[in-house]
C-alpha cells in the first residue's frame, strides 16, 4: 500500500515537472525574464537591480537548452525540488495518506504555480527558502557544526537570490529567539556571512549602487490608500486565491509547540509586518510576499492532517483556484484564449517585426531595459537601452555595454514622433509593438552618447552651480561637445522638469590646474574638470524636492548619471 502511494506522489511530481516544461516551451517570454537573461550573459557576483542567483541559473540553464527552455529550465527543476523538500519536512507518520491535499494545497496557490516556470529572483528565492527549513527541521532536535555550515551556506544562497531574503532570516530569530544564544547559529551566520563576501565586495566596488537605488533613489508617490492600502490586503487575498479565507483564519489558530512551527510562523509575521508598514510609503507587489507561501504550506498542511473540516474546506476552494489557474496558464500560451493581453504575448511579432525593419543594425531603445534584452534575445542582435534623466536607472548604466556601441550606427528606437533628441523633425521607420503601440525609428551614424559621463556636485551657490565631471572613456572629449542641464524631482523624486544651461565655465582641471585666462576645455582620458555653470534662481521654483545634475552630446537626451541632491543644498554658499 505504502508502495502505491509512493508511486501516486512521484506520478503527480512527474506530471507538474512536464507539464511546466511544456508551458516554459511554449510560453514567451516575460520583460522580467529577459532582463535576467541579458544578466546571464555578463556573469558577475552582482546586478544593479538583483544578487546574482537568477542570472546563474539562467546561464546553468543556457548549457543544456537553447530558447524559453534554456532560460526557465533550472527554475523548472528548482521549482520540484522545493515541493519535494517542504514534503520531507513535514514529519506526519501518515501524510501518505493527505498526498492529494498536499498537491491541491500547493498547486492552488497563484505564485508557486507561476514561479514553476517563470525564472525570476524568487523562484531561487522559494527553493532556498524550502531548504532553509529543511535544515532547520533537523538543526533544532540536534544541532551540529556540520547543520551549522549547512545552514551558513543556504543562507547566503538565499541573499544571492533576493534582498528580501533578509526578512526570512529575521523572521525565524523572531520565532525562535533562543538562536542568539546558540554557539551553532552564530557559526552559521559567520560562515554566510564569509559565503556572502563576493556580494558585498561587488557592492562596494559598485558604490553600493543596488542598496542606493533601492533605498534612496527609486521614485514614489503620495499615498493613495486605494493603491497602498487597500492594494496590500487585496494583494494577500491574491497569494492564495479562493483559499485565502481558510488559510489565514487556519494560520493564526494554530499552536505553535516546536521550534520549528515558531520559526515559521515568525517569518509569515515578519514579511507580513514589514510590508503592511511598507504600504504606507509605497505600493506593495504580491510577489515580494511571496515567500510567506513555504512555511504557510508546512503549517497549513500539518494543520489540515488533523483538521477535516478544514481539509474539505481547501479542497473546494484549491480545485477552484487550480481551476483558473489552468485557464490562465493555457491563455499564456494560447493568446485568443485570454480576455486581455498579457506581456508574455506577442514578443516575438514585434521583434521580428522590427529586426525586417533594420536587418542586423544594432538597435539603442530610448528608455527601455524590457525592450532591450527582449529585442536581443529573439533576435540575437545587439540591442542597448539608453536611459534618460527622466526614467530610472539600471543594468545598462554600470555594465558598459555601451562602450561597445560608441562610433558604430545604429537605429535610435523612441515613443518620441518629433525627432527632438536626434535632429530630423520625421521619423526614418516606425513600428507597432504589442497592444499597438507605435515607436518611431531613426538612423544615427557615430554614436556617442557618453552615458558613463558622471557629474558629481562641488557647491550649490545662489547664482550658479559648480561641479566636477569626469572623462572614463579612452579617448578626449571636448566641452564643445556636450550640453550641461539640471532637473528638478518633487518629493517623492519624480521628474518634474528640466532646464539646460545656457554656458559653462571652466574653473579648474585635475590633474594639473589650469591659467583661467587660457582654459583648456578638452578633457582627456581620466581626467576630471570642475565647472561652473550660471543659474538664476528667481525663474525657478524651488520648494521641496530635489535636484539632478545632467549631461549629454548635443544631439541625445539628457542622460542618467549622477545622484539626487536635495533642494535645500542649493542654499549652501
Amino acid at each position: 500500500m505504502k508502495g502505491n502511494k509512493q508511486k501516486l506522489f512521484w506520478g503527480i511530481m512527474v506530471f507538474i515537472g512536464l507539464a511546466n516544461t511544456l508551458q516554459a516551451v511554449f510560453t514567451e517570454l516575460i520583460y522580467d525574464e529577459a532582463y535576467y537573461w541579458y544578466f546571464s550573459k555578463q556573469l558577475d557576483w552582482g546586478y544593479f537591480d538583483h544578487p546574482p542567483m537568477v542570472a546563474a541559473m539562467i546561464a546553468l540553464g543556457q548549457l543544456f537548452f537553447k530558447g524559453t527552455l534554456g532560460v526557465r529550465i533550472i527554475g523548472v527543476l528548482s521549482s520540484l525540488g522545493a515541493y519535494l523538500l517542504i514534503w520531507n519536512t513535514v514529519s506526519k507518520p501518515h501524510k501518505d495518506n493527505h498526498i492529494g491535499s498536499f498537491f491541491v494545497l500547493v498547486c492552488s496557490m497563484t505564485l508557486l504555480n507561476a514561479y514553476g516556470f517563470f525564472t525570476l529572483p524568487d523562484t531561487p528565492l522559494l527553493f532556498f527558502t524550502a531548504l532553509l527549513f529543511y535544515l532547520l527541521k533537523n538543526f533544532f532536535e540536534k544541532p551540529n557544526w556540520a547543520l551549522s555550515v549547512s545552514l551558513g551556506l543556504v543562507m547566503a544562497a538565499l541573499m544571492y537570490s533576493k534582498y528580501h531574503a533578509v526578512l526570512v532570516i529575521i523572521g525565524v530569530i523572531v520565532g525562535v529567539p533562543s538562536l542568539l544564544k546558540n554557539k551553532y547559529a552564530w557559526g552559521a551566520v559567520g560562515v554566510s556571512l564569509l559565503a556572502y563576501s563576493p556580494h558585498l565586495l561587488w557592492l562596494y566596488s559598485n558604490d553600493f549602487v543596488s542598496v542606493a537605488y533601492h533605498l534612496f533613489e527609486r521614485p514614489n508617490r503620495a499615498y493613495d490608500f486605494f493603491d497602498f492600502g487597500l492594494g496590500y490586503f487585496i494583494n494577500l487575498m491574491a497569494l492564495f486565491g479562493f483559499c485565502f479565507p481558510f488559510i489565514y483564519k487556519a494560520l493564526f489558530g494554530l499552536s505553535k509547540d516546536t521550534a520549528l512551527k515558531k520559526s515559521l510562523f515568525g517569518v509569515i509575521v515578519t514579511v507580513l509586518v514589514f510590508f503592511f508598514i511598507s504600504s504606507f510609503n509605497r505600493r506593495i507587489q504580491t510577489q515580494w510576499m511571496v515567500v510567506i507561501c513555504i512555511p504557510t504550506v508546512l503549517l497549513i498542511f500539518d494543520a489540515l492532517t488533523q483538521n477535516p473540516k478544514l481539509k474539505k474546506q481547501l479542497w473546494v476552494s484549491g480545485w477552484i483556484n487550480i481551476g483558473l489557474i489552468v485557464f490562465l496558464r493555457i491563455g499564456l500560451m494560447y493568446e485568443p484564449l485570454l480576455p486581455i493581453s498579457y506581456e508574455a504575448h506577442g514578443n516575438k511579432a514585434w521583434t521580428a517585426a522590427l529586426k525586417e525593419k533594420v536587418g542586423d543594425q544594432i538597435v539603442v531603445f530610448e528608455n527601455s531595459y524590457r525592450n532591450a534584452p527582449m529585442y536581443a534575445f529573439y533576435t540575437g542582435n545587439k540591442a542597448y537601452s539608453l536611459n534618460t534623466i527622466n526614467y530610472r536607472q539600471n543594468q545598462y548604466n554600470i555594465d558598459g555595454s555601451e562602450n561597445e556601441l560608441i562610433g558604430e550606427n545604429v537605429a535610435y528606437i523612441s515613443k518620441d514622433s518629433t525627432g527632438a533628441y536626434t535632429g530630423k523633425s520625421t521619423a526614418d521607420f516606425s513600428f507597432e509593438k504589442a497592444k499597438g503601440v507605435p515607436y518611431y525609428g531613426r538612423w544615427i551614424s557615430s554614436f556617442k552618447p557618453y552615458n558613463q559621463l558622471k557629474t558629481e556636485l562641488v557647491q550649490a551657490k545662489d547664482s550658479s552651480l559648480v561641479f566636477e565631471l569626469q572623462n572614463p572613456y579612452s579617448f578626449q572629449i571636448s566641452i564643445e561637445e556636450l550640453r550641461f542641464g539640471v532637473a528638478f524631482l518633487n518629493e517623492y523624486k519624480q521628474f518634474q522638469h528640466l532646464s539646460e544651461f545656457d554656458s559653462i565655465r571652466v574653473f579648474s582641471k585635475k590633474p594639473s590646474p589650469i591659467n583661467p585666462d587660457n582654459l583648456n576645455r578638452i578633457l582627456m582620458p581620466g581626467e576630471k574638470m570642475t565647472l561652473e555653470a550660471k543659474y538664476l534662481l528667481k525663474d525657478l521654483d524651488l520648494t521641496m524636492g530635489y535636484f539632478k545634475l545632467s549631461c549629454s552630446a548635443h544631439s541625445m537626451p539628457f542622460l542618467l548619471g549622477a545622484k539626487s541632491h536635495k533642494i535645500a543644498t542649493w542654499k549652501l554658499n
